[in-house]
Order: structure tokens, then sequence, then C-alpha cells
């Protein structure tokens, strides 16, 4: 099973823009990474604008190292609810990450190992008051799935997240401060000359 609105071998990556677009915004992150929270909240909307006005598509690559390192399962549960989410559209994939960033737990904290979490979360996002969403999460439908996207992070040579490229060029998100960089100085780092 792969959800929708993914591409490359197994899905393993979950494109939120033109599938045909000139220029990608890849972007690897781990859903219980703080400094992931911090670039989403603060620069999550200025990539999905760009995106929607057709400078670039955004490549999500998700790894789920947190959940080794802290201990759980929640960066996979969450993963996999997330492939749920794709499966009704690259809008609605995109609020609920949102949503989840915006409450994501500390990292010793593994709420998001709870489906019963992830499903009140959801209905955050009209577009997920589903039978068929609902239904995914609660059979954890895309969990191998989640596993292949967090296997091809491992396979990828990027070590930290939140890792940004523009056209494979590094992109700055985090500040020497460890918060994000304004939008203006991401967008002027991912306007081509």
């Amino acid at each position: 099973m792969i959800p929708a609105n993914t591409r490359g071998p197994g899905g393993i990556v979950v494109r939120y823009g033109d599938t045909e677009a000139a220029h990608v915004l890849s972007v690897y992150a781990d859903l219980r990474c703080p400094y992931c929270k911090r670039m989403e909240l603060d620069l999550g909307a200025v990539m999905e604008r760009a995106a929607d006005a057709g400078r670039f598509a955004v490549d999500h690559h998700f790894g789920t190292f947190i959940d080794d390192s802290a201990g759980g399962s929640g960066s996979l549960e969450a993963l996999a609810a997330l492939g749920a989410a794709a499966d009704e559209g690259q809008k609605p994939f995109m609020q609920y990450l949102r949503v989840l960033y915006a409450d994501q737990p500390s990292e010793d904290v593994d709420a998001f190992a709870d489906r019963e979490n992830l499903l009140r979360l959801a209905g955050e996002v009209e577009a997920l008051h589903t039978d068929s969403f609902r239904q995914k999460v609660a059979e954890r439908t895309y969990l191998p799935w989640a596993a292949q996207v967090s296997a091809a992070f491992e396979e990828s040579g990027v070590r930290s997240t939140p890792t940004v490229l523009i056209d494979s060029t590094p992109v700055a998100v985090i500040n020497s401060m460890g918060y994000a960089v304004t939008p203006e100085a991401f967008l002027a780092e991912v306007t081509p000359p």
C-alpha cells in the first residue's frame, strides 16, 4: 500500500505542489524533532505558498531516528497517519503536518504513538473527517510504508534534521540561535539568480 501524492520507489517521498515542477525543495525532517517544529511553524506556510505560486514543489523526506534515540514509535506512527492524510489530498496532508508539529510533544514523551491522539489532532483538519482516513489510522494501514520511508531517509546520507535543499543546494532554515530564519531570508535563498 502506497499513499497518493507520493513519488519515488515505493512512494518514499511525499510531494506537495506541481508534479512537473522545474525546481524542487527537498525537506528532510522527523515529526518528533523540535527544530523541525520551529522550521515548519515559521516557514511551512511560506513554503506552501511558494509551491502554490509555482516557484518550486516541496518533496518531504521523513526520518524516524528520534524513535530510536528517545525511545518509542511516535515518529513512525505519525508518519503512517500522514500517509493516510496524503490520500485525502495535498492540502490535507500539509494541514495535518502543521497540526502535528503544533502539538508536538517533548522528545521524551511518545504521545504520537497513541493512535487516538493522532485521530484527535486530525479533527482540526476538516478534510480528514472521513471514515477512510480514520480507518487507515486505526488499522495502521501505512505503517509498512512509513518504515520504507524511514529506511530511505537512513540511506539518503542526510544526518540531521531539518535539512533543506533547493535543487540539491543546501538552504539554511535554522539560524545559529536554533530558531527558524526569517521568511525573507529563506525566500532569498531559494530564489534562482
